[in-house]
C-alpha cells in the first residue's frame, strides 16, 4: 500500500523478489538442463518442461482465491517458482539448443535466426498480452489505461493451455540427441 511503501522501496521488494525466484529456480533449470541434455535427450526435456508448466499453472490458477490469501503467498510463490524452474529445463532451453541443431548447414543460421526472432516475437505478445488479459473484467478494478481483460485466475489457465498446446507441437520435432549434425541434416545421404 502506498501508505507503507514508497516508490524506490517497491521497486526494491519487488528487484530481491525476482532475484530470489531466479536464483533458486531459473538458473538451476538451466544448470539442469547442461546436467542433463545428453542423458535425456532434448525431446524429453523439452516435454517434461511443457508438461510440468501445465502442471504448475493449472495447480496455480485453479485454486487461485486460495493463494492470493496473505497466509498463502509462500505455497504461491513455490509454486511459481516451479513453473520458472521447469521453464528453464525444458523449453527455455531447448528451444534454442534443438535449432542449432536440425536445421541442415547451408541454412543453419538463417533458419536459426528466424526460430529465435519467432521466439523472442512470441515473448514480447506473451509478456504484454498477459498485461493486458490479467485485467479485471470489471472496468472500474483495471489499471491505469488498460481496458477490462479477463482476470489474473483465466489468463493464467490460458497460459496453462498453451503450455499444453507447445508440449503437443514438441512430437512434432526430431530428437538430435547422439546424432552428428551431417546425419540430422540428411548431408551425408546426399553425398552416398
Amino acid at each position: 500500500k502506498a501508505a507503507t511503501m514508497n516508490g524506490i522501496h517497491e521497486v526494491f521488494m519487488i528487484a530481491r523478489a525476482q532475484t530470489l525466484i531466479a536464483l533458486c529456480s531459473t538458473v538451476p533449470g538451466y544448470w539442469f538442463t547442461v546436467a542433463f541434455i545428453d542423458i535425456m535427450g532434448r525431446f524429453a526435456i523439452q516435454l517434461m518442461g511443457f508438461f510440468m508448466m501445465t502442471v504448475f499453472m493449472f495447480a496455480i490458477a485453479f485454486p487461485y482465491d486460495h493463494w492470493i490469501k496473505p497466509d498463502n503467498r509462500i505455497g504461491f510463490v513455490v509454486m511459481y517458482s516451479l513453473t520458472f524452474f521447469f521453464a528453464n529445463f525444458g523449453p527455455n532451453a531447448t528451444t534454442f539448443i534443438v535449432p542449432a541443431e536440425i536445421f541442415p548447414a547451408r541454412l543453419r543460421s538463417t533458419c536459426h535466426g528466424i526460430s529465435a526472432a519467432t521466439g523472442k516475437a512470441g515473448a514480447i505478445v506473451g509478456a504484454f498480452g498477459f498485461l493486458y488479459a490479467a485485467q479485471p473484467q470489471d472496468k472500474t478494478k483495471t489499471d491505469a489505461g488498460y481496458p477490462p481483460g479477463i482476470g489474473v485466475k483465466n489468463s493464467l489457465i490460458m497460459l496453462g493451455v498453451i503450455n499444453f498446446v507447445g508440449m503437443l507441437f514438441t512430437f512434432l520435432v526430431p530428437e538430435p540427441k547422439g546424432k552428428s549434425l551431417e546425419e540430422l541434416s540428411g548431408e551425408t545421404e546426399v553425398e552416398k
